[in-house]
């Protein structure tokens, strides 16, 4: 295992024993959907970026 993981599984382990399963799901869907409409609004802007260039 890396020195990453060390850090990582204990600080994983106590979060998960310290929120309710529903929490941490909901923060989970949360951040999702901001995740992506974010990843959507770039794909909307590399689209109109290519249409802007293809038309020059």
């Amino acid at each position: 295992m890396s020195r990453s993981n060390y850090i990582i599984w204990p600080a994983a382990i106590i979060l998960l024993t310290s929120i309710s399963s529903c929490d941490f799901i909901a923060g989970v869907f949360k951040g999702g959907v901001y995740v992506g409409v974010f990843l959507v609004i770039i794909v909307i802007a590399i689209i109109v970026w290519l249409i802007s260039k293809a038309r020059r």
